[in-house]
């Protein structure tokens, strides 16, 4: 399931902008809220879009001083009213042991039930489970404090193993650079694979992380030399998903033995060559099925899948749709804009 902007506005009537609300608090971490503003607050005219996101600061009182880690000392424009007007609302990291006052919980309640999608960095989840939004629900945030928020939410499941959650109205995500893989993947879910890309491109990031990838990753001492070899082995794959390539075809271009091969790459990456090149060929195809009217059967072909079937089989374990849904869906959001 994902998230319909459509749902909130009339097509008949489109905003010029999705108004984006990140929710601030006094001895906040700033790295969480600068991904916010890198991915949703810097106006984009290159991209060919129709609209773009529109961002606001907000604290429950908008104006009053507040601290963050670090001494960096700032103040909110808009106060907890803005939330009621939001597409968006994001929470990044919230103190675990923190109980958010009544109006910060309502806000983000009434927020919620108005129809604008709830998006939580880290332990910003431990405030949507103080609102009851998340009840029901499997979510994720930092390894850290996956124990812990299991232990005091206990209608809720969590998944810690994985970056980001998403149930389509609520997002939530791993460890603060998790926040970067969740925000492009609300990005990618609003405008596209291709968009996604070009932004991914502007901050210097891999285009597209899965949700479901490993969170923590053992990484031994020492392994550069081993790491650089193995991203020319990616990097050669990703030039070449549309040909058939085996786990010694990589092994090869990074001078190991399958079997070295396979055990270092599992360390740096959390998975394997095998179920990573899949998760690649099925992130090539969404542009495709976005931007082309190639047949779902060709569109598997393009990217490396030799049989349909198989196609649809990958893509509907990591998107949780078919590749036909996808493509409907993205052209309805593309008319509704």
């Amino acid at each position: 399931m994902s998230f319909r902007r459509q749902a909130l506005h009339p097509v008949s009537d489109p905003p010029a902008a999705h108004r984006v609300s990140v929710l601030v608090h006094d001895g906040m971490a700033p790295f969480e809220l600068g991904i916010v503003t890198e991915v949703f607050g810097l106006a984009r005219p290159e991209l060919d879009v129709a609209w773009w996101y529109e961002l606001s600061v907000v604290a429950e009182r908008a104006g009053t001083p507040l601290g963050s880690i670090g001494g960096l000392r700032l103040s909110a424009e808009h106060g907890l009213e803005r939330l009621a007007s939001s597409d968006t609302v994001i929470v990044p990291a919230w103190p675990p042991d923190r109980e958010a006052s009544p109006a910060v919980l309502a806000a983000v309640r009434a927020a919620h039930a108005g129809g604008a999608r709830l998006v939580s960095i880290c332990s910003g989840a431990f405030l949507l489970a103080q609102a009851g939004v998340l009840d029901g629900r499997t979510v994720a945030t930092h390894w850290r404090y996956a124990d812990a928020l299991a232990q005091r939410f206990r209608r809720l499941r969590v998944n810690s193993d994985v970056l980001y959650v998403d149930c389509g109205d609520v997002v939530t995500s791993a460890g603060s650079a998790a926040g970067i893989d969740a925000c492009l993947h609300v990005v990618r879910n609003d405008h596209g694979s291709a968009v996604a890309n070009v932004v991914a491109r502007r901050l210097v990031i891999a285009p597209h992380r899965d949700g479901g990838q490993a969170q923590f990753i053992e990484r031994p001492v020492g392994a550069a030399d081993a790491d650089d070899l193995l991203r020319e082995a990616m990097e050669w794959a990703l030039a070449h998903l549309g040909e058939p390539i085996r786990v010694e075809d990589l092994a090869r271009r990074a001078f190991m033995s399958p079997r070295t091969f396979t055990r270092r790459f599992a360390q740096a990456t959390g998975t394997s060559p095998l179920r990573w090149l899949i998760e690649q060929r099925v992130a090539a195809s969404l542009a495709l099925l976005e931007s082309t009217t190639h047949p779902v059967d060709h569109v598997g072909t393009l990217v490396g899948f030799t049989h349909t079937a198989t196609y649809r089989h990958h893509f509907a374990r990591i998107m949780r749709t078919s590749p036909s849904a996808y493509r409907r869906a993205f052209r309805e959001r593309r008319r509704s804009a």
